[in-house]
């Protein structure tokens, strides 16, 4: 690949990790990259969780170091994603997508109305003293969308972001980073079955992976220091930007 390329690519990947560490959705600028590079599009989408695996990662660890890990939250919700991930993966190859390309629009615009109805949505942590039902409802919810994202994918950071905030009391900041660790753990078994298959561009994949981490590191501060202020309307545009995608842009 031309050196430009690389260096338009890194440009986008350092991107779709500031806004991923916020907001989730840092996949509706990197592959898009991607495939403008000329990448056909199994290489771009193993390609592309490289990147976005490590960028999620970093952004983890910034998240834990600050306190907003939620561990008996994020642990169940993280490992049922990844048993999750495998089994929606699984469905794909037997199930057309075609029917989820017609409903995920519609509950990307329910989620979005939900969101900004209500002016004080995620503004304030009410997470404090979980109920003992919290750790199946984590699992649930980690082994659900894991699936989604194993099956078809767009929206996952921010689904788990809109649940984690309803089901939980979390504000935005602390939802964001406990979506971060089942966004990891689903990311591991898609990323596992490009690699085998030889679908990565490791020369391309590392670069871009060391821009996506500093990326991820610097939106993972930004979210702790401003909190909804920034994450809210961020979101806001992740979900919009999904819904043109899907509306306009689907295969």
């Amino acid at each position: 690949m031309h050196q430009g390329w690389v260096f338009f690519l890194c440009g986008a990947a350092f991107f779709a990790g500031l806004v991923d560490a916020v907001a989730g959705g840092g996949g509706l600028i990197s592959l898009p990259a991607l495939l403008a590079a000329g990448v056909p599009p199994h290489l771009a989408l193993g390609t592309n969780k490289v990147q976005s695996f490590a960028g999620t990662a970093f952004s983890v660890i910034r998240y834990q170091r600050e306190g907003y890990l939620h561990k008996p939250i994020a642990v169940p919700a993280a490992c049922a994603a990844l048993v999750g991930s495998f089994l929606g993966a699984r469905l794909a190859m037997a199930v057309p997508g075609r029917y989820l390309e017609h409903l995920v629009p519609w509950i990307l615009v329910g989620v979005g109305v939900f969101t900004f109805a209500r002016p004080g949505f995620g503004e304030v942590d009410r997470s404090a003293g979980q109920k003992q039902g919290s750790v199946l409802t984590a699992g649930l919810i980690g082994l659900f969308l894991g699936c989604y994202d194993g099956f078809f994918g767009p929206g996952t950071g921010s689904f788990l972001i809109f649940f984690f905030v309803i089901l939980f009391g979390f504000g935005f900041v602390r939802a964001s980073a406990n979506a971060k660790p089942v966004n990891l753990a689903s990311n591991i078994a898609a990323l596992a079955a490009f690699a085998a298959a030889g679908e990565v561009m490791w020369r391309t994949a590392w670069p871009m992976a060391l821009a996506n981490i500093a990326g991820n590191w610097l939106g993972a501060g930004l979210a702790v220091k401003r909190g909804a202020r920034v994450i809210k309307p961020l979101f806001g545009l992740v979900l919009a930007g999904l819904l043109v995608k899907l509306l306009f842009f689907s295969s």
